[in-house]
Order: structure tokens, then sequence, then C-alpha cells
């Protein structure tokens, strides 16, 4: 129909980013005001107000079942929250430069960060402990995702490439070149 149902209002600058959870009850907004807001669809009203960055969060991301939810901020890091209870469960400090993306695999054990610093990273998801860095792009890294079974991970960066890596060995397996400028998305 089109449609406008409710107006979500209760941010003090731009929204830069938002999403659904998996079960389409939630929406989450990440601001320039340096938080993030988890909004009840059904009802319109605010759920949580999620503090604790130092800058804008540009990035943020649901796990596959909903109870997780990460923040990327332009201070540098990530925040794991509970969805639930909206408590600040680890923050991922390693990157040097700005949160680009952030996402989980599939089964919530791992999350890859993005970072204007050239490099991809690894966490564990439970744990909040670094994993792996990946380090082969020349220019910042702009996007980062793992495929559907969470084996493969994709970097998007403004060298004009994306590699796509093995999760499990941290093993570059395709260097993807012949765009002319900035890859700003992969999937």
């Amino acid at each position: 129909t089109g449609k406008c149902f409710y107006t979500f209002r209760g941010h003090s600058a731009e929204i830069v980013c938002l999403s659904f959870n998996p079960q389409s009850t939630l929406l989450a907004t990440g601001s320039m005001d340096t938080t993030a807001k988890l909004w009840d669809v059904e009802k319109g009203e605010e759920v949580a107000t999620l503090n604790g960055h130092s800058a804008e969060i540009i990035a943020l991301s649901f796990n596959t079942t909903g109870d997780r939810i990460i923040t990327g901020s332009f201070d540098h890091t990530v925040a794991v929250w509970d969805v639930g209870t909206g408590r600040l469960l680890h923050t991922l400090i390693g990157h040097r430069g700005e949160i680009s993306s952030a996402q989980f695999n599939w089964d919530c054990s791992l999350i890859v960060t993005g970072s204007m610093d050239k490099t991809c990273m690894l966490w564990d998801a439970v744990t909040g402990t670094h994993v792996a860095t990946l380090a082969a792009h020349s220019k910042e890294v702009l996007d980062v995702c793992f495929d559907y079974a969470g084996q493969r991970i994709a970097t998007a960066s403004a060298d004009g490439s994306a590699r796509v890596y093995n999760a499990g060995t941290k093993q570059c397996i395709a260097k993807l070149e012949g765009h002319e400028d900035e890859i700003s998305k992969v999937s």
C-alpha cells in the first residue's frame, strides 16, 4: 500500500545505517550521534539505546538468530551487544582506522570487520578475541562479507580489487581485478 506506519524519532543526528533483525520484529539504526537504537516495528517504539562508541556508527548487523548485534564506528572499534538487554558484551579493538563494515557468519561463531586501515579482521563472536588479520589490500577496505556457508570471506577495496579468502585457512583464494576505481560493496 505504501502507507507509512511509523516514523522513528530519537537520534540527535543523521541515521547512517539500518537493518532489520532476522524476525523482522526489530529495526536497528546507527547514527552520527554515536548511538544505535533498537525499535519495535509493530509498536513503533524505541526498545533500547546502545551507548558505547565515541564516534559515529556507520555499520551494524544482526546475527542470524537475532540475539546479538554488532556496531562498527569511526572510533576504530566494533561493539557486540546483547539484543534482549541492550548490554555491551565485547568491544573489538585492533583496527587502526575507521570501521567500514562488519558482519557475523551464518552460525554466529565469527565476526568479520573491514576498516579504512586497509585490513579485514576476523574475531571469535563468542569471546570477542582476535582470530586473524587479512592485510592484502593497498587501500581502504570498504566492505566485507561472509558467504552463506561461512566458509569464505569477500573484501571490497578502494584499490579497485576484491578478494576472496578461505575462512578456515585465512588464505586468499581469489584476487578479483578489473574495475577502474574503488569497489564499495561486495555480496
